[in-house]
């Protein structure tokens, strides 16, 4: 059995979806029970903050696909070792290497992983750069008009599926890839320009990207969440201190098929714009 958290999110459900697809027993660890699952996976009701409502949830679990940035993660994994689990795949991400930890996402990602190293479990390590699934936080403004304001323009990211993530996460909780880290991204670094252009092809719109200059960036984000993420992001991506357009093999590698993308994604995810 398989235990995926985060399974109603962008990656967790597509975990959920190829682990199902394979035949494999999995279990969705959810917050509410009536949580929409594809075929074949049971639900599971619980919080990774309160370790006291895991107990069903690991019960007869080989391996979990675990997110990063949770309270008392050594607790949940020493629960989850107690239990009788013994491989652990996190999703972490590539700020994970830089190893920052007075930046707030590079901090929350760093110290998973030194958790699960220290657990005692066998682990794989994910390492994603931008979700190619970001783009649906321009939906508001495609529902509005063909004008997509866009942040830090002139920075180039090999955005990868959610879906080839799953493909990779699931493989590895099958066992093969204990103390590996994958770096995953998609074929081809793009500007979010390009990604608009690719998206009113498929769509069959004239979308035209705003880009926006620091100061208009810095004030959205500082809009939208707390400081300590704005910052990160700045620098991140003002101060350059994340690459995110190295393509790298592990999709292809792992998977035996090429990375999807961002048109292919756009392609299949076209309803959500429309």
């Amino acid at each position: 059995m398989f235990l995926v958290t985060g399974a109603t999110g962008n990656v967790g459900a597509e975990v959920v979806s190829a682990l199902a697809g394979a035949g494999a027993p999995v279990r969705a660890l959810v917050r509410r029970p009536d949580a929409e699952l594809p075929q074949g996976a049971e639900a599971a009701v619980g919080d990774l903050n309160d370790h006291g409502t895991l107990d069903d949830a690991l019960k007869g679990v080989e391996g979990v696909f675990l997110l990063p940035g949770y309270e008392d993660m050594p607790g949940m994994l020493a629960r989850a070792r107690d239990a009788g689990v013994r491989r652990i795949v996190l999703l972490s991400g590539g700020s994970a290497a830089l190893e920052n930890l007075d930046n707030a996402v590079s901090r929350y990602m760093t110290l998973a992983e030194r958790a699960v190293r220290e657990s005692g479990l066998d682990w794989t390590f994910l390492r994603p750069r931008a979700f190619m699934s970001n783009a649906l936080r321009w939906l508001p403004q495609l529902r509005e008009g063909d004008t997509v304001r866009v942040q830090f323009p002139t920075v180039a990211a090999a955005c990868v599926d959610p879906a080839d993530i799953a493909a990779v996460a699931a493989l590895a909780l099958a066992g093969g890839h204990e103390g590996r880290i994958h770096e995953l991204t998609g074929p081809v670094a793009m500007r979010p320009a390009e990604q608009v252009a690719v998206l009113a092809s498929v769509l069959g719109r004239d979308l035209r990207a705003a880009e926006l200059s620091n100061d208009e960036t810095r004030a959205e984000l500082e809009a939208s969440m707390p400081r300590e993420y704005v910052d990160a992001f700045w620098n991140f991506y003002v101060e350059g201190t994340l690459d995110e357009a190295t393509v790298y093999p592990a999709v292809p590698e792992v998977t035996g098929r090429p990375a999807r993308t961002f048109a292919e994604w756009a392609e299949a995810h076209a309803g959500a714009f429309r």
